[in-house]
């Protein structure tokens, strides 16, 4: 497998799956490292907690913070947006794994598809 091709992918399917827990239910930082570890991503705190603010700040989660233990931790949810954001992901990428996995052949794109009207 090409690590480099893994690193460019990486970020986004951390996010996809990041956003996939939190619609289920609220999730925080360890948890999610753990979850993502059980799928072979090695992701750190300086790598998971800029990803998580980064969909707090696009509106796709919200998040708030207990007291568990003692300790503060904080808990994100998807907000609507990021349930609307994943359901069109998740359309995007079935497209994307029949075409790519299942060597379908390719929608018309709308280049092709604005060439053929000329």
């Amino acid at each position: 497998m090409s690590e480099l091709l893994v690193k460019m992918f990486f970020g986004g399917f951390v996010r996809m799956h990041v956003l996939y827990h939190a619609v289920k239910e609220p999730v925080f930082g360890v948890e999610m490292m753990e979850e993502l570890g059980r799928h072979g991503y090695e992701v750190g705190p300086g790598t998971l907690y800029p990803i998580l603010h980064q969909l707090e700040e696009a509106g796709y989660l919200s998040a708030h913070a207990e007291v568990v233990d003692g300790k503060r931790r904080k808990y994100y949810r998807a907000t609507p947006e990021g349930e609307k954001a994943l359901e069109e992901t998740k359309v995007r990428l079935r497209e994307l794994v029949k075409e790519v996995l299942h060597d379908d052949p390719p929608t018309p794109s709308i280049r092709r598809t604005e060439r053929d009207r000329d």
